[in-house]
């Protein structure tokens, strides 16, 4: 055993594989990437492809949980039958010796990554421009009756000035949700209290993502870092500030956003008309 950072916290677990281990037939380890609660990442090499590939597999002491298992391979399912390129792809679901999910090698950086290493904030272009991909990936996947419901900037990948989207290990179709789905400082109001989650929830997390985008704030629960605070979800408390708090930036786009996070889903636009919006303010207000 050994200890491991995850998501913040100090845990007793497994040590992740190390290079040159073999993680699946055919697949040799060359890096581990990242350990959440329930999964690992690593990077590795593809003998049939010849070529560098993702493996996302359940970390070792989750091996025997049916629940998140299924959860992996119903993501590895949805995603072998997507085609988009704002989405990450699938290659395989490999069951033996280890359930495991393999995905095409991104080589960019998170927008995550992207927001804490920029030495100054994202232009305002670039950052309606990440909307107008956010909005034709997350339609894709509405049109396939599918619901992102955890859009974040760690998320997403820019490479090649494409945005990509990736897990889709919450996604599920329209309908009553279980209360807290999602991730914190993202999550819709609806999804905090767990009512019916809608096309209209996803149209949040775009809202929210371009919030964080612009102003390297989250638009909620932003000392949720801070244990001697207790846990409040802010956004069933509150309504979000607009973007000019924060930064400078266009009025009709700073309008566009808080639209997206208006507490009543009603309010919020659709995710066709946010693009249309997102076109029309690029195509007139020639920000750089």
């Amino acid at each position: 055993m050994t200890t491991v950072t995850t998501n913040g916290e100090d845990l007793d677990q497994p040590a992740p594989l190390e290079a040159d281990q073999p993680i699946a037939p055919g697949y040799m380890v060359i890096g581990h990437l990242h350990r959440s609660r329930n999964y690992d990442v690593y990077d590795v090499f593809s003998e049939e492809r010849g070529c560098r590939c993702i493996v996302k597999t359940l970390i070792p002491d989750l091996e025997d949980e049916a629940r998140v298992a299924r959860r992996l391979v119903r993501e590895g399912k949805l995603l072998l039958r997507l085609t988009h390129p704002h989405i990450a792809r699938a290659y395989e679901i490999v069951r033996t010796p280890r359930l495991a999910l393999v995905l095409e090698t991104l080589t960019g950086e998170t927008l995550a990554h992207l927001i804490d290493t920029s030495p100054r904030r994202l232009p305002v272009a670039d950052v309606a421009h990440l909307g107008l991909h956010l909005c034709s990936a997350i339609q894709y996947l509405h049109n396939h009756n599918i619901l992102h419901l955890d859009l974040k900037p760690s998320n997403i990948v820019s490479e090649r000035q494409l945005a990509k989207v990736l897990d889709l290990s919450i996604a599920r179709p329209p309908g009553r949700g279980k209360r807290g789905v999602g991730t914190l400082q993202y999550m819709a109001p609806e999804q905090v209290r767990g009512d019916d989650f809608t096309t209209a929830t996803d149209v949040w997390g775009i809202g929210a993502v371009l919030f964080e985008a612009l102003t390297s704030e989250y638009p909620f629960n932003r000392d949720v870092d801070d244990r001697d605070r207790p846990l409040v979800h802010e956004q069933i408390e509150r309504r979000a500030e607009s973007v000019l708090v924060h930064r400078r930036v266009p009025r009709t786009f700073a309008g566009i956003i808080v639209r997206c996070l208006d507490p009543d889903g009603d309010g919020r636009p659709t995710v066709s008309g946010l693009a249309r919006e997102l076109s029309c303010f690029l195509n007139l207000s020639h920000v750089r």
